[in-house]
């Protein structure tokens, strides 16, 4: 029987504590130390108990840890992680992936040179729920997929942007939130062709947009659409309608994500799924609807075991670095197309 895998913590913020909160629940992996810079990080580390380092590289070659979750602040994911794959460390990566696709190549490259396995934390993937809805379109369920509504609609308070840098471009809704409603879709619904889109800030006038409408059109031929506000009072998201995280009140009723084939359709993340009795049936006959079922189990400790199995080289990751490059260079292509006014495609990332 393999003994627990020592895992370090990169970041011992808001993230990085919640990994911890589930790392511990686990007889598979142990903490064995905490590399923050921070003033709470060091005495966080002694309340749980392991090494703690200032600094991750001076961690990296005293603990020698199995593997390494990287938590810290976003513009430091892809340094961070090229000194862990340098040390031969496998690593589970927060997302965003990085921060600007050029660092994101090179980081792509380099789990590839040196063959050591990262997987990155686009942890509503994990999620029971999702995993169900992606076997049911991948069955062929909803028949052919043909249009995708997407809703990201809630009310961020006043509070939230006193921290300055939320207030800062690139600190706005797409790579803050939308980034995971987009790596859904593309998980559920395959790779985006082209995307047009508009943005803006005209409720609270920051650098960053506080509404977004983008169009996607999918490489199967399926059309979408995604829109966002986080200055709406609105019960339209994955955070107030999945009940994943319990800090946010729950809206059970209400759907994030519509699907629609030429069988049938489902909305997330209800899992409802409607259908007509006979083939040839149409909008005069009643549909049907099914609620299917699925495991109720926490995304986060569910990425933790995976990632587990991953630094032991037994699976490959779920989301490799080169899968969540695609997600980033979404996000890219929509800033494009909303500065230009024109329908743009994302940047083709290979492996």
């Amino acid at each position: 029987m393999n003994s627990p895998l020592r895992i370090a913590l990169i970041g011992a913020g808001n993230m990085g504590q919640q990994h911890y909160q589930h790392l511990k629940t686990l007889t598979e992996a142990t903490l064995c130390a905490v590399a923050d810079p921070g003033p709470q990080a060091e005495a966080i580390a002694t309340q749980w108990g392991v090494a703690y380092f200032a600094e991750h590289h001076q961690m990296l070659e005293q603990v020698q840890p199995d593997a390494v979750i990287v938590a810290n602040p976003n513009n430091l994911h892809v340094s961070t992680a090229l000194d862990c794959l340098a040390a031969g460390v496998p690593v589970l990566l927060e997302k965003p992936v990085g921060v600007h696709m050029d660092e994101v190549r090179q980081l792509v490259n380099a789990s590839k040179a040196t063959g050591v396995p990262v997987l990155v934390g686009h942890h509503r993937r994990h999620n029971p729920l999702i995993a169900r809805a992606h076997e049911l379109i991948h069955s062929g369920a909803l028949g052919r997929l043909t249009t995708v509504t997407a809703l990201w609609q809630l009310r961020k308070p006043d509070s939230y942007f006193e921290t300055a840098w939320r207030r800062e471009p690139g600190a706005g809704m797409l790579l803050t939130n939308l980034i995971h409603d987009l790596d859904l879709l593309r998980h559920l619904c395959g790779e985006v062709r082209q995307v047009q889109a508009i943005t803006s800030n005209a409720v609270r006038g920051f650098a960053n947009e506080d509404c977004a409408a983008v169009l996607l059109q999918f490489d199967s031929g399926a059309l979408g659409s995604l829109t966002g506000s986080d200055a709406v009072a609105a019960p339209w998201s994955w955070e107030l309608d999945s009940g994943e995280n319990p800090v946010y009140p729950r809206q059970a009723d209400q759907p994030c994500f519509m699907l629609a084939g030429t069988r049938g359709a489902l909305s997330i993340p209800q899992l409802k799924r409607w259908h007509y009795a006979e083939a040839d049936a149409g909008w005069h006959q009643p549909l049907l609807e099914v609620q299917e079922s699925f495991s109720l189990d926490e995304a986060l400790r569910l990425q933790l075991q995976h990632f587990v199995r991953v630094a032991r080289r037994e699976v490959e990751p779920l989301v490799s670095v080169a899968d969540a490059a695609r997600t980033l260079a979404l996000i890219e292509a929509i800033r494009e197309a909303a500065q230009t006014g024109r329908a743009c495609a994302p940047s083709l990332i290979e492996g």
